[in-house]
């Protein structure tokens, strides 16, 4: 039998959230806390929750009931002409945290989270900033570490506690620009679409796709567009496991810019932005301002706005410029009024200049950079995020199953994505790197968990493997800007994100590249790859 057709609200102290996104708190209770929908109700004989009269659910109407077992049931709900009211007493935005979806304050850890603490040795310690330890050591008290140096200087607390010992041992890597959309790229590029597929085989592919991403080494990503930013309250849970998420869920586009589905009717687009598409189409000041709220209300970590066209956008052009100069400034100032940083998908010189005039925190693709970029991107110590690893993979290998527009701009931007990375670390402009990585497919180079293959790039243009490695890893949290978590360096009271590497990468930065070689990862000081 089919569920009865009703729209459903829910009531946060008094006050009635939309019924789309009230349909997905209930959907995501009934997932992450394991609730029955619309069972049928407990026979007389059994025992029940009283519940004031006015609250209970009518005589034979289907209502929600928690497995037994389960502690701190949810309020019962009420029937109101058609319409399910749940109420939700608003002790904290995390007291049911699966209702949080997105929201900004973080999961308080699970009891069974917190552990003794233990100390790990390594034949060679890579802070993530700064020299390298030999036989370097690190103390981790439940989610910090809390000392770190020589083996030799330990404390004389740590001497009775658990050893772990590891070759090397460096910070967990961040990808600073990638896309968790279930897509296959091997079905060909000349169907590219942002809109959602099926909700269910895209959730259950994102969630392999982040498990893989954690095992590779990757503890954190700055999602640029996609579904993972959904998933991360059920990460911060522990119903799930993956990389910390820091993701802007859309990206802001103008209507016929990068974002926008040009093959689809407008309509259709802007249908799907009402279900949680991954871009969102805006033109003029008042919608500019509008989106990026919204983009926070839904939990964004960081803003997205591209700034130029883009390469597989079939009907822009990468070197034209999006948005005006009052747009990209109202969207930059209405961001940082809540803290967050803006990233710039910008490709050509006009779109980068007028990104950077306004203010962004990173340059995304960057292909156009110039001497003149390099010094206004060095005056304002903006990072630059060159994704080099999609634009050199889709040339060696996916040329054919591009549709012509993209491979003739594709070819264009090859040669001078390479100069300009050159460019900029030989001009000294901060870097992260970010892979623009999208595919699902684990044939596919541009699949999640190939992700270190960005620091290989980075050595190509310059630098050496420690500095790549600074890069991918204690460069990362800073594209946030004010919201930057302590990460992405071994260092004391810092997030215990770290990674264990069966051999060095100062001698030969592709070990990173291949997850095999990654022995041990761990994530809040928590193991989830390697023996204890």
């Amino acid at each position: 039998m089919s569920a009865p057709n009703v729209t459903v609200s829910v009531t946060i102290n008094g006050v009635a959230a939309p019924g789309p996104a009230a349909a997905t708190c209930v959907a995501a209770v009934a997932a992450a806390e394991e609730l029955a929908p619309y069972a049928p109700p407990p026979s007389p004989a059994a025992p029940q929750r009283v519940v004031s009269p006015s609250l209970a659910p009518p005589s034979g109407e289907r209502a929600w009931h928690r497995r037994p077992g389960l502690p701190d049931p949810l309020p019962p709900l009420r029937r109101i002409e058609n319409t399910f009211i749940m109420r939700v007493p608003l002790r904290s935005p995390l007291h049911y945290p699966s209702l949080h979806l997105g929201h900004t304050g973080t999961s308080v850890p699970s009891a069974e989270h917190k552990s003794s603490p233990y100390l790990i040795h390594a034949a060679t310690l890579i802070p993530g900033r700064g020299d390298p330890i030999p036989h370097g050591a690190v103390a981790v008290n439940d989610e910090k570490i809390e000392w770190v140096g020589p083996f030799a200087n330990r404390p004389s607390k740590y001497e009775s506690i658990r050893v772990i010992n590891v070759p090397v041992l460096m910070p967990g890597l961040w990808d600073c620009h990638c896309h968790y959309q279930a897509f296959d790229v091997l079905q060909g590029l000349d169907t590219v679409s942002y809109l959602p597929g099926t909700d269910a085989l895209t959730g259950a592919i994102t969630v392999e796709d982040l498990r893989v991403t954690l095992l590779s080494g990757y503890t954190s990503i700055r999602e640029l567009g996609g579904n993972a930013g959904d998933l991360r309250p059920g990460i911060e849970r522990g119903l799930l496991v993956g990389p910390n998420v820091y993701s802007s869920h859309t990206a802001l586009s103008i209507t016929g810019g990068h974002g926008d589905d040009h093959m689809l009717p407008i309509q259709s687009v802007r249908e799907a932005m009402d279900r949680g598409s991954p871009v969102a189409l805006c033109d003029g000041v008042d919608e500019c301002l509008k989106t990026v709220r919204l983009q926070i209300r839904r939990g964004a970590k960081v803003i997205k706005v591209c700034s130029t066209g883009g390469v597989l956008s079939l009907n822009d052009n990468p070197e034209d410029s999006q948005f005006s100069d009052a747009e990209l400034k109202a969207i930059v100032e209405e961001a940082g009024r809540s803290g967050r940083a803006v990233a710039a998908h910008a490709i050509g010189k006009a779109g980068i200049m007028a990104a950077l005039r306004a203010g962004v925190q990173s340059i995304e693709h960057g292909m156009y950079l110039d001497e003149e970029v390099a010094g206004l991107m060095k005056e304002k110590g903006t990072y630059l995020v060159a994704t080099q690893h999609i634009v050199r993979t889709m040339a060696a290998d996916y040329l054919d199953t591009l549709p012509e527009p993209s491979r003739v701009k594709l070819l264009k931007i090859l040669d001078l994505s390479k100069s300009s990375y050159k460019l900029a670390v030989k001009s000294g402009v901060k870097i992260a790197l970010g892979t623009d990585m999208l595919s699902s497919d684990r044939k596919s180079k541009l699949s999640h968990g190939n992700n270190a293959h960005e620091l290989m790039w980075a050595v190509e243009a310059g630098m050496t493997p420690l500095e790549a490695i600074e890069s991918a890893t204690a460069n990362g949290p800073e594209t946030l800007g004010r919201l930057a978590p302590l990460s992405g360096q071994i260092k004391e009271g810092y997030d215990a994100d770290m990674i264990a590497v069966s051999s060095s990468p100062l001698h030969d930065i592709s070990i990173l590249a291949d997850p095999e070689n990654i022995t041990h990862v761990w994530k809040g000081g928590k193991l989830y790859k390697g023996g204890n």
